[in-house]
């Protein structure tokens, strides 16, 4: 996963979450029906895409969808 389209697809694809592109920088409390699951769902999900482990008190910590790409990308 190297870009946010390609971020966006997988959100839609691993939660089945209708996304529209404007929803990736909305407060996740916006987003409807976000909870902690998807959450949940979203972090194990990048892990098994990028190889690696996210920081989750980071990703605990943000917003927005677009800021745990972000997290997500950082080397």
């Amino acid at each position: 996963m190297q870009t946010i389209d390609e971020f966006a697809r997988l959100v839609r694809e691993e939660l089945g979450i209708p996304l529209a592109d404007e929803d990736l920088a909305a407060d996740l409390d916006r987003l409807p029906e976000w909870d902690s699951l998807y959450m949940l769902k979203l972090v194990t999900a990048l892990e098994r895409t990028t190889g690696r482990r996210l920081p989750v008190g980071r990703v605990l910590e943000v917003r927005s969808l677009e800021a745990i790409y972000q997290l997500a990308v950082k080397p």
